[in-house]
């Protein structure tokens, strides 16, 4: 039975989608298959949690994630020796990135490469060369690449230049078991925005659309998922937005849930990225999306959702106010959204990562 030996430095419980991706295809495969065997290769953070969803024992690296100079060295060469000792057949590295030199073949999760198309939104301009090489050499020795849209395969090929025959399209699916669906009564007044600060996310244009609508007819928005010092608490205090703008950071899977199941919308301003796992998420329980027009939302979205343009608070400001003020817009949108989400599962997900990995060791 083929050992694939997964690569999770990076998971440390802080880190959002990337980890939901890891978690819910590993949780998944436990159930679909039993061709393979598994072992992880965990950052110390993570050890130290536990890994209950992982369908095989995991290996506690010492290294932390967290760290970004012990992670990055660690992702180059400490993950090729521990999957030799392990005596793995495969390696997958479900987070961007993969060994320097390693001696079975090698599948990546390629989700984005925000670092070559919007270097500009990145968070810390430092790491974009850094990263940049990274990525390239990860690239350089995968026998096949697995990417979550059509936008983020576009990028592959044009800035990897890799070969389109070995990237494995397999689209990201919304949570179904842990999010919204308690048939909460849903307000006409809550807007949710979910997802971490960086600045291609978007967030700062939601903020400023919500000053652009008239205060008497303005809605409330609830912001989750920042770490530490929140960035848009200046801006919220400078456009006196603090009675209908609240941010918040990391809430409970019990708090996010009512927040699904009660909002009247989900505003998704990504400015650029990989998919959209809030979209799909609140897709399958029928929350309509608000999403920014960028190609990857459109791509997610499809005709499930509403679009403004992304760089226009104003438009924001329209396109909210509209849907205020139509239910039956609302309720069409709740109906192609579930729909919609019919397309996507976590099973479909797993079974074209086993063909990506059968695809590997054939070659």
């Amino acid at each position: 039975m083929p050992l694939v030996f997964v690569n999770l430095l990076q998971s440390t419980g802080t880190k959002g989608g990337i980890e939901v991706y890891a978690r819910e295809l590993y949780s998944t495969l436990a159930s679909v298959d039993s061709e393979f065997e598994y072992v992880a290769y965990a950052s110390s953070e993570l050890a130290a949690k536990g890994a209950p969803w992982f369908p095989g024992k995991v290996i506690d690296s010492g290294i932390s994630g967290e760290n970004r100079l012990s992670w990055a060295f660690g992702e180059l060469f400490s993950v090729a020796k521990a999957a030799r000792r392990a005596g793995a057949d495969l390696i997958h590295g479900p987070a961007m990135l993969g060994p320097l030199n390693p001696s079975v073949p090698v599948v990546i999760s390629m989700h984005d490469l925000l670092y070559f198309t919007h270097p500009h939104l990145m968070q810390t301009k430092l790491f974009t060369e850094p990263v940049k090489w990274m990525e390239r050499r990860a690239a350089a020795k995968a026998a096949r690449l697995i990417t979550i849209s059509e936008v983020s395969a576009a990028a592959i090929r044009k800035h990897l230049r890799f070969p389109a025959d070995r990237i494995d399209l397999i689209p990201l699916a919304g949570r179904t078991n842990t999010l919204g669906g308690g048939g909460g009564e849903r307000e006409r007044d809550l807007f949710i925005s979910i997802g971490q600060r960086s600045p291609y996310k978007g967030f700062e244009n939601v903020v400023r659309g919500w000053a652009e609508i008239p205060a008497d007819r303005r809605p409330r928005l609830v912001i989750t998922g920042s770490h530490g010092d929140d960035p848009l608490v200046p801006l919220v205090r400078e456009l006196g937005l603090e009675d209908t703008v609240e941010l918040k950071e990391w809430v409970s899977t019990e708090e996010l849930t009512r927040l699904f199941d009660t909002a009247t919308a989900i505003i998704d301003p990504t400015l650029a990225g990989g998919s959209s796992l809030p979209t799909l998420e609140a897709m399958n329980i029928g929350l309509p999306p608000v999403l920014a027009d960028t190609p990857v939302l459109k791509e997610v979205g499809a005709d499930a959702a509403v679009f403004y343009s992304a760089q226009d608070p104003a438009d924001l400001a329209r396109v909210v106010q509209e849907l205020m003020a139509a239910p039956e817009q609302l309720a069409e949108l709740s109906v192609r959204g579930r729909e919609r989400a019919k397309q996507f599962s976590w099973e479909r997900v797993a079974r074209e990562t086993l063909d990506s990995f059968r695809a590997a060791l054939a070659q």
